[in-house]
């Protein structure tokens, strides 16, 4: 199944996908949220007979993000083995996890917002775990699968200077508004294998990122299962998996993104999104 939430800023409704078609499900659920994902909504869209409710057309309205006000957004960093030599980084022992404030994430196709005199925003395809059932404490990567909803496509955007050259942790150059696009859907762990999917990003129609997440140095199931040592995860939660090589930071000199450039990220088996780059311009976004 392909969850998604069609519908303009603040008025999102809950959907899926089938084809080029999108069918709402919100007489069924309130929405995809936590608390409707705790109480078996994906089982309940699943029993219905989703052939008489409301559909429209793939593109006629806005895609928002699939996942309605996530609680957490969970990010794994160094962790491609391209990635990890292009920035001329030790092999982390244990992930490197940060987070991102919630409110980062927009639509697929939502514009990115260029933070006040940034000249270090960057790109990085991620494929994003989005967990669909409680998880606190896993005896072993074994017990993850159960644990996993699906995957979306998330761009975890960056601003290096924030990120890198100021005190203290990474979360400072990831917590933008605008900051984390994910979408167009969430692909049902059923449907996907999440550990060998081609991953791509452009610029301006110039590949930038290509590569597989059959380069992940701590793969998907051990991800889950050590967050879960430390930190419960809801349904809901996303995690994004860490981004490989081709970042603008690894070019020399760094290719960093600018008002007006067009951002294409896709991922196998999911699809592609979107974004285009604006300067932030006060009382604006």
């Amino acid at each position: 199944m392909k969850i998604a939430r069609i519908g303009a800023v603040g008025k999102e409704r809950a959907a899926v996908i089938s084809g080029e078609t999108v069918i709402f499900v919100d007489s069924i659920i309130s929405d995809w949220s936590r608390s409707e994902l705790e109480n078996g909504a994906l089982s309940k869209v699943a029993a219905a007979d989703l052939s008489a409710l409301a559909s429209e057309p793939l593109g006629k309205s806005r895609i928002g993000a699939p996942i309605q006000n996530p609680t957490k957004v969970i990010c794994v960093g160094l962790n491609y083995l391209g990635h990890i030599k292009e920035a001329n980084a030790e092999t982390p022992k244990e992930p490197i996890i940060f987070m991102k404030a919630p409110d980062s994430v927009v639509g697929p196709n939502d514009d990115i917002v260029i933070p006040p005199n940034s000249e270090a925003t960057d790109y990085e395809v991620e494929l994003a775990i989005v967990i669909g059932k409680k998880a606190l404490y896993l005896e072993s990567p074994d017990q993850a699968p159960e644990h996993i909803l699906g995957y979306s496509i998330s761009q975890d955007v960056s601003e290096r200077h924030w990120q890198l050259e100021r005190s203290g942790q990474w979360v400072k150059g990831k917590s933008f508004p605008t900051f984390n696009p994910i979408g167009p859907c969430v692909v049902t762990a059923d449907e996907i294998n999440g550990s060998n999917l081609r991953l791509w990003c452009s610029v301006d129609g110039q590949m930038r990122q290509d590569s597989n997440t059959n380069d992940l140095l701590f793969g998907i199931n051990h991800i889950i299962w050590y967050i879960s040592q430390f930190m419960e995860l809801c349904p809901g939660d996303i995690i994004n998996t860490g981004t490989p090589f081709g970042v603008g930071l690894g070019y020399k000199p760094p290719k960093y993104l600018c008002a007006g450039n067009v951002l294409r990220t896709g991922i196998e088996g999911i699809g592609e999104i979107e974004s285009r780059l604006v300067a932030y311009s006060k009382g604006g976004k």
